[in-house]
């Protein structure tokens, strides 16, 4: 029996022989990541139990993202924390300031994660890196302390889901709006500890930010990873990036997995997630008369330069409908740099809307966006459960970058073919 992408990776970062769904094993980490919300309990555990050293400091990537710039004195606090064991350490991935974006675009952004990686992180959405063909998965913060003493984990060899997406895409549908509609399918738990592999002829013509889109809500599903096999448009966005070697695997063809599901994109449209779950999916024409309060364009989902691109395209010689708040936050300095380049920081600023700096903030509730008793915001993050945003009276409902910007022009959850000329 041939293995899945999944389970070569994992073989090849283990001593064990012949793995296979449910075995228990032990794997070499290539890369270990957490944010100044996750590091300082990991520091703690570290600093608790270890007799003073990294097992391998350049495998160690630290990045400030979450709270900051810093929103309050606890997460001041809880950055000078990771601030100064970086620097005790000689942690050389630490990025804070200016040098610091959203951590799941910053990495791949950096070359810090590849084709055929054994990756974890201590946030949900690390799985993000799966779309480069690498294994990669979210922990608990005392999981990467133990990585921090040993550059190992543990792990459950996962049974792989493949879905095929066939056919071609319509207009405006990029990679938000089919992972939308799998999750839609299968539920917030259809993946619980799954590997979710990701192909077929419409995944091929995405680029690698539509792809980074799809592996990045993997955990929506329940799953364990997202991933996509690395080909042309894989090697050619690493080859220009990577600081180490790599690995591309594949799939045998006679790989065993749980399920099969092919979806024709000829019958998804674009894609709105209402409130609470990201399952709760529906075609934008199907959305109804939704009043909303606030858009938010950006995050470790859609907070990459094509996302900007696209919301700007629709935003161009467009206004913000009045009384409603448009926040874009670039998801990385790198990106934001690019925008300017373009002029896309421009379109935004004359269409009424607000720019921020690299951030995770709104996303998670943290800060520059936070939503009030009653208000509604349609954003391009990952998550609308209740209260995630601000308020546990207020909703999230979740789009791609184009029926956001679409919506910050009516002031409604709407089609991207209803503004743009």
């Amino acid at each position: 029996m041939g293995l899945t992408i999944a389970e070569k990776i994992l073989a090849a970062h283990t001593d064990a022989r012949g793995i296979e769904p449910g075995d228990i094993i032990k794997v070499n980490l290539d890369v270990a990541l957490s944010n100044d919300i996750t590091a300082p309990i990991a520091i703690r555990e570290f600093e608790a139990k270890s007799a003073g050293r990294l097992a391998d400091s350049d495998k160690i990537v630290f990045v400030l993202d979450h709270f900051t710039p810093n929103k309050d004195i606890a997460s001041a606090n809880q950055c000078k924390m990771v601030r100064d064991f970086a620097r005790k350490h000689e942690v050389k991935n630490f990025f804070d300031g200016g040098d610091a974006g959203v951590e799941h675009a910053l990495l791949p952004e950096k070359g810090l994660v590849l084709p055929g990686d054994m990756i974890i992180g201590a946030d949900s959405h690390t799985c993000t890196y799966g779309a480069l063909g690498a294994f990669a998965t979210g922990v608990g913060s005392t999981d990467l302390a133990a990585a921090m003493l040993t550059a190992q984990a543990w792990m459950k060899v996962p049974e792989s889901m493949k879905f095929i997406f066939k056919g071609d895409l319509l207009p405006w549908v990029g990679g938000k709006d089919l992972i939308l509609y799998l999750i839609g399918r299968i539920g917030v738990d259809g993946g619980l500890y799954r590997v979710l592999e990701i192909e077929g002829p419409a995944i091929t013509s995405l680029d690698v930010s539509n792809r980074l889109t799809m592996s990045n809500m993997a955990i929506e599903a329940g799953a364990k990873a997202g991933i996509i096999k690395a080909d042309e448009k894989t090697v050619a966005y690493v080859k220009q990036r990577a600081k180490r070697p790599y690995t591309v695997y594949e799939s045998d063809a006679d790989a065993r997995y749980e399920s099969i599901t092919e979806f024709d994109c000829a019958n998804i449209e674009p894609q709105v997630a209402f409130p609470h779950l990201p399952e709760n999916a529906r075609p934008v024409s199907e959305a109804g008369e939704v009043r909303i309060d606030q858009v938010v364009i950006g995050s470790c989902t859609n907070g990459r330069i094509e996302d900007l691109r696209v919301a700007a395209g629709i935003l161009k010689g467009q206004k913000v409908a009045r009384g409603l708040r448009c926040i874009v936050l670039p998801a990385t300095p790198e990106v934001f740099l690019q925008a300017e380049a373009e002029g896309l920081i421009r379109t935004f600023l004359e269409s009424g809307a607000i720019i921020g700096p690299p951030t995770c903030g709104p996303c998670l509730g943290g800060h520059m966006g936070i939503l009030a008793k009653g208000e509604k915001s349609l954003a391009t993050t990952n998550r609308n459960f209740v209260g995630r945003m601000g308020d546990p009276a207020s909703e999230v409902y979740l789009s791609g970058p184009a029926v956001a910007a679409a919506s910050a022009v009516t002031g409604k959850i709407s089609s991207p073919e209803e503004v743009a000329s």
